[in-house]
């Protein structure tokens, strides 16, 4: 079974401006996750999809194939990701490239620790999967304003971390991984779909980019965190 990641990343950002090709603990953001991919064994091919060509220079030179620059319309702020698969599967195939799995890696979450994606891949296929997400566990309790500010915990009986049981613990999606069979996606259009397996990650792994916050505190976090460095 041959599996080929795929690295989405525009040029434009609102959030932050110019965030895949900013450095974060020396390198270009972006690095992180093609590196991490190339480490991995279970990973045949690491294609990055962009519309940037300044991106798809810096992704050339860390190891990854930029076979093609992303049309504009998939590369608005109102773009789905699953348009931009579609299209790096399609452009793939028609080159004669075929895959069974697709391994869809943000470069907005770059920290994943060694050996993160190897143990993903091995849950996906042990449960026979027909796709996955990376997940953290969730401590945090939750309210919602509708016409009566509702809880989505019950306060009466408010939960002690330790007394939480499997069913009843919640988990987040971090926004970092994902893997479909190409089959399966084809067939729903969706990253999701079917038999759906839960990879959970290490807490430090659920940092996601989204504000100048975000990367300050990932920034700070590689630091701390000597042994993400690959």
């Amino acid at each position: 079974m041959t599996c080929v990641a795929i690295i989405p990343a525009r040029g434009g950002s609102r959030g932050v401006p110019g965030k895949n090709l900013r450095l974060l603990a020396g390198k270009p953001l972006i690095a992180w996750s093609i590196e991490q991919a190339l480490a991995a064994n279970c990973i045949s091919k690491v294609v990055v999809s962009t519309d940037a060509p300044e991106i798809a220079e810096v992704a050339r030179r860390y190891g990854a194939d930029v076979p093609f620059l992303r049309p504009a319309e998939l590369a608005t702020d109102t773009a789905a990701t699953e348009p931009v698969m579609a299209h790096a599967i399609d452009h793939l195939e028609q080159s004669g490239q075929h895959f069974d799995q697709v391994m869809l890696l943000q470069p907005t979450s770059p920290l994943r620790l060694p050996g993160t994606l190897d143990g993903a891949h091995h849950l996906f296929t042990s449960e026979q999967a027909d796709s996955l997400l990376g997940v953290v566990e969730n401590h945090h309790f939750f309210w919602r304003r509708t016409e009566q500010v509702e809880a989505l915990y019950d306060y009466r009986a408010r939960p002690r971390r330790q007394d939480l049981t499997e069913s009843t613990r919640w988990y987040r999606e971090t926004g970092s991984i994902y893997i479909t069979k190409i089959d399966a996606f084809k067939a729903s259009r969706n990253r999701l779909s079917g038999r759906i397996s839960l990879f959970q990650m290490n807490e430090i792994e659920g940092w996601e980019i989204d504000t100048e916050i975000d990367f300050a505190v990932l920034d700070a976090l590689f630091t701390k965190v000597p042994h993400a460095h690959r």
